[in-house]
């Protein structure tokens, strides 16, 4: 009797399992009126990512039906999350809108709107915070008015973020920053605006960073920032703009380890200063670039 009862305790536990195995799918819905106690299926869709992310397997999709306000969320799995044609937004205030720890994952954030109400007494954290990832995509994305940072990188293991026709703008601190703590984080910015922040780029310790037909505009400190205290830090800067930003377009070093700038084809305009070369900075040139603004290109290195 009492092998038998114990088979039989084997079998519920074996059904409740794989219940909750198969209550994942590879693509969940959710809809401004959804409810997290639906399965997340286009006909039953949940209400906020975090309510479909639980129901979503690792590698799957989550997809927005409708203009609605989703909720902030912590990915901890490759997970695609995309807003669809409308307006998939995350308001966030006293925290942040998406965190990302997932190692080894990889995670693609696209079409969504992330709002920090920088303006409130309580504003959100940073708009995209990230810990860890193999990749990260971040594609077609709005990311406003936070009172740290639009997108945070401080990670540890060295893997890969890619920016795609995204803007940051309005951020109390930096529109995008970027600091990895052990292993080099990469990054590489396409077609992407950072307006009206701190900042427009920050690239700290141990970054490899590369920005393509991008811009910094209207930032209170400076457009493209880079320096370092922790491991070489190098920003590569290509058909790109710095314009109308209060002190710098450029500035490169002041901390302890080398820090540099390579830039083609890019132009500054209408910026306090042009470019600012401190102690363990270079900013070296490919000749074909434009600055109007003060500074002393004199001393750039030239690559050709």
């Amino acid at each position: 009797m009492i092998k038998r009862a114990s088979a039989l305790t084997l079998m519920v536990l074996f059904a409740c399992f794989t219940t909750g195995v198969h209550a994942q799918a590879t693509r969940t819905w959710v809809s401004g009126v959804g409810d997290d106690a639906n399965p997340c299926s286009r006909t039953a869709p949940c209400k906020t990512f975090p309510g479909a992310l639980s129901k979503t397997l690792a590698g799957g999709e989550i997809d927005a039906l409708d203009s609605a306000g989703y909720g902030a969320v912590t990915i901890s799995k490759s997970i695609t999350i995309d807003g669809g044609a409308g307006v998939a937004s995350i308001l966030a205030q006293g925290t942040n809108a998406i965190i990302v720890n997932a190692p080894n994952a990889v995670v693609t954030l696209r079409n969504l709107q992330l709002q920090g109400l920088a303006q409130s007494g309580d504003p959100g954290l940073n708009g995209i915070l990230v810990f860890a990832a193999k990749a990260l995509h971040i594609e077609h994305c709005v990311i406003q008015n936070f009172g740290q940072n639009g997108i945070n990188i401080t990670a540890s293991d060295g893997g890969q973020v890619f920016i795609l026709d995204t803007i940051s703008r309005g951020n109390l601190g930096n529109g995008l920053n970027i600091a990895a703590t052990t292993n080099a984080e990469l990054v590489t910015v396409s077609g992407s605006h950072f307006l009206n922040n701190t900042n427009g780029v920050v690239a700290g310790n141990l970054t490899m960073t590369t920005l393509v037909g991008s811009q910094a505009t209207g930032n209170s400190q400076s457009g493209f920032v880079v320096n370092s205290s922790n491991g070489t830090s190098l920003l590569n800067l290509v058909d790109s703009r710095a314009i109308n930003n209060t002190v710098n377009g450029l500035a490169a070093g002041g901390g302890s380890a080398s820090a540099r700038i390579r830039i083609s084809n890019v132009s500054l305009f209408g910026n306090g200063s042009g470019m600012t070369i401190m102690s363990n900075g270079n900013i070296e040139s490919f000749r074909n670039n434009v600055n109007l603004g003060t500074g002393t290109p004199s001393i750039l290195q030239n690559l050709q």
